[in-house]
């Protein structure tokens, strides 16, 4: 790795101490969830190993197509990945569970899920914005709406309308920042 990517994991391990970048399919643990979201969304979220990058107990799990991503991509996903681990360090891995899995409920009306997500993803919005400019940011509404309102969070908020205002809204902030400093 070099570049914005590796410099990032860097900030990152000071801010973190204990971070680590580790292989999803080398974990029996990870293995395990995935298993056990495939059967709770009924076999629609198959994904969990091969394309989801997770923060769990204060590392970053990673299916293997981390190694191809390109370092604008890969600093993007870092973004992303270190507001959850400092939601971590202002929760503790036991509120942040709790909060993740129950309110309201753990599929179908996650909204504990849904606050902590749409925080990661106005990252990943603002980190799009920064590296590729407006337009490219404004490309991920489709699939940032599906992913909240789909089976890859187990339809953690299933309002596909208040995910595009809200999205939306992201947008707008970036727009007017944007023309602020113009």
């Amino acid at each position: 790795m070099t570049g914005r990517a590796e410099t990032f994991i860097h900030e990152m391990k000071e801010e973190f101490p204990t971070f680590e970048i580790l292989k999803k399919r080398d974990s029996a643990m990870q293995r395990s969830i995935h298993r056990a979201l495939m059967l709770l969304t009924l076999g629609r979220m198959r994904t969990y190993l091969t394309q989801y990058h997770t923060v769990l107990f204060g590392k970053l799990w990673v299916p293997d197509s981390f190694d191809t991503m390109s370092d604008a991509d890969r600093y993007i996903l870092l973004r992303h990945e270190r507001v959850h681990l400092r939601q971590r360090r202002r929760m503790g891995d036991i509120t942040m569970a709790f909060v993740y899995l129950i309110p309201f409920f753990p599929l179908g009306l996650a909204y504990g899920r849904a606050r902590i997500e749409w925080e990661a993803y106005t990252e990943t919005i603002r980190a799009t914005y920064e590296v590729f400019g407006l337009p490219h940011a404004k490309l991920l509404r489709k699939h940032i709406v599906d992913r909240f309102a789909g089976p890859d969070y187990g339809w953690m908020w299933p309002f596909r309308r208040a995910v595009g205002r809200w999205f939306d809204d992201v947008i707008a902030d970036l727009a007017a920042e944007s023309a602020s400093q113009g």
